[in-house]
């Protein structure tokens, strides 16, 4: 392990380490263009559906049944699909953001002078691995919450006797929705990635304590993040900071993009 010091006798405050934007703008597209091929895929057959046995009466068991039917074949094509690439999605993520991160903290080292090469240890690759499984079960949440919000507005339509332009309006107004969880999931977890492996990073080279620094960020910041930025709190790196009664990480928390500056200590 590498223990880096001061070289004046003082601590030295590191400036913080940012989520890269680029990982986070590269992972919502890939994202969001596979939640646009399902949505295109759900749009056309489900008009085709509606078309091949019409709802004309909420009586019509066998309309329904049949067009209830399709939709769950393609529900369990499009969940499969999913399923199936979200490991690899999840895996281009995180190694992305686990190598953005190593290179913008040694960066902010060697601007306040000091060189440090990172190499792959057993705390970073938990980190990853860690990271890679919760990106993997988000993906596959996004297609499960949206084939059954889609298919409860199919059948409720077709049990109403409602016309397809007026489903299809419905349908694609609630598109938007799996984009908008899409963008907030490669931003949440570009945030989580980096204060990860920023921590990690900090205890392999001897670093005890940070200071919290707040993001300005964002259109609903918790009052407390703003304090303790404000304060320029300084917390315990193996512990995290002690804020409204838990120990937490700068970015840790949904929503949270609040950032940490690394304090290298001087000699004793």
């Amino acid at each position: 392990m590498v223990m880096l010091c001061s070289p004046t006798g003082k601590q030295k405050t590191i400036a913080a380490t940012h989520p890269n934007a680029g990982v986070e703008a590269d992972y919502r597209r890939r994202l969001q263009a596979l939640i646009d091929e399902m949505n295109t895929s759900l749009l056309h057959w489900i008009k085709a559906a509606y078309r091949a046995s019409p709802p004309e009466m909420a009586e019509d068991r066998t309309a329904a049944d049949e067009i209830n039917a399709a939709l769950s074949k393609l529900a369990k094509r499009w969940q499969g699909r999913f399923d199936e690439l979200a490991p690899r999605l999840a895996r281009l993520f995180a190694g992305a953001a686990t190598d953005r991160a190593d290179k913008a903290f040694a960066s902010a080292l060697r601007r306040g002078g000091f060189t440090v090469k990172f190499k792959p240890t057993p705390a970073v690759k938990d980190a990853y691995a860690a990271s890679v499984n919760e990106n993997v079960a988000l993906i596959k949440s996004i297609a499960s919450e949206h084939l059954t919000d889609v298919q409860g507005m199919v059948m409720r339509s077709v049990a109403q006797g409602r016309g397809l332009e007026t489903l299809a309006k419905d349908l694609r107004e609630r598109f938007d929705v799996p984009r908008k969880r899409a963008a907030f999931i490669a931003r949440d977890q570009n945030n989580k990635a980096t204060a990860v492996i920023t921590a990690a990073r900090q205890r392999e080279i001897g670093v005890t304590q940070a200071r919290w620094v707040h993001s300005t960020g964002g259109r609903h910041p918790r009052p407390s993040h703003v304090k303790a930025g404000k304060d320029g709190l300084i917390y315990d790196v193996t512990k995290g900071a002690l804020i409204d009664g838990e120990y937490i990480f700068p970015g840790q928390l949904p929503n949270c993009r609040c950032l940490s500056r690394s304090i290298i200590p001087g000699f004793e």
